[in-house]
């Protein structure tokens, strides 16, 4: 199989090539750059930082849970116990 072949088609290009397909020849095929090459820099930070909080969302989620259910564990032996007669 030939280098081309074996080449990963991104979303991102399905994207540029459903927006535009002459500006995704020109950049996949022909190797020009574009010029908004900062403006991309900054959206690929903002996508980074935002990939960070949904993490942190996550984590912060997941605690709670594990302190929910074990708040949920503790009432229940402290029920058990006063039925108990302890």
């Amino acid at each position: 199989m030939g280098r081309d072949t074996d080449r990963i088609i991104r979303a991102s290009e399905i994207g540029q090539y459903e927006y535009c397909a002459r500006a995704w020849w020109l950049g996949q095929i022909l190797g020009y750059r574009s010029h908004n090459v900062e403006e991309m820099a900054v959206g690929v930070e903002e996508h980074a930082n935002h990939g960070q909080q949904v993490a942190s969302y996550h984590h912060g989620r997941r605690l709670a849970y594990f302190l929910l259910s074990l708040a949920v564990i503790v009432g229940l032996f402290l029920f058990w116990s006063l039925v108990r007669g302890g």
